[in-house]
């Protein structure tokens, strides 16, 4: 089955609405049904056909009742008995009226496919309020018990559990100095014998010679 995306482009909306099959323009001439009519067969909404009594519910018309006498799927418009309107030449036509402004007082059944629809319809809602009205299924005591002893127990661990303290920044520290390496015994005792330094010879001193000397 092919899956259809949902349109949000109102002009692809008009078109899809305008260019639609018969077979979905059928569904879109939905009316919905009188109180009555709602709780003795089921349903909320129908499509309107001709035999159908209708009540118009907005617009100029509205409070007007009377039989469907056609039904336009070309133009979205039904007609109903008794709701007429003369033309400037004189002649009388039907006011065409959108099948969303009606609703349906009494429903037309001369047709067996539609009883076999609105039967079909009555047992689908019927199904479907069941399956909204089924209880949550029970919980054996046993596992239930076992449930509120493990929460029981998260719950005792949470509060015991100590709150972890944020750390704090660490301060800078000087370096301490580095501690003298420590001398063996043997090097305490018998210390290094230095050797003496040899000694530069004396350079001459240079004399200057006396006047008339030997």
């Amino acid at each position: 089955m092919q899956i259809t995306k949902p349109v949000t482009k109102p002009s692809k909306q008009r078109k899809a609405v305008y260019q639609a099959p018969d077979h979905r323009r059928h569904k879109f001439f939905g009316a919905p049904l009188s109180s009555e009519l709602r709780a003795s067969h089921g349903i909320r909404t129908f499509p309107v056909r001709s035999g159908d009594t209708v009540r118009i519910m907005r617009g100029d018309h509205e409070g007007f009742e009377g039989k469907i006498t056609r039904v336009d799927l070309a133009k979205y418009h039904v007609y109903v008995e008794g709701l007429t309107r003369e033309k400037v030449d004189g002649t009388t036509i039907f006011v065409p009226i959108h099948p969303s402004k009606v609703m349906i007082t009494n429903l037309n059944l001369d047709d067996k496919w539609r009883k076999k629809v609105l039967a079909r319809k009555k047992s689908a809602r019927k199904e479907a309020e069941v399956v909204e009205e089924k209880p949550a299924k029970r919980v054996p005591k046993k596992v239930a018990e076992v449930k509120e002893e493990v929460v029981e127990e998260k719950v005792s661990v949470t509060e015991k559990a100590p709150e972890k303290k944020p750390k704090a920044a660490k301060r800078r520290t000087a370096r301490k100095p580095v501690a003298e390496k420590k001398l063996k015994p043997e090097e305490e005792e018998a210390p290094k014998e230095e050797k003496p330094k040899a000694k530069k010879p004396r350079a001459k001193r240079k004399t200057a010679k006396t006047e008339g000397g030997a």
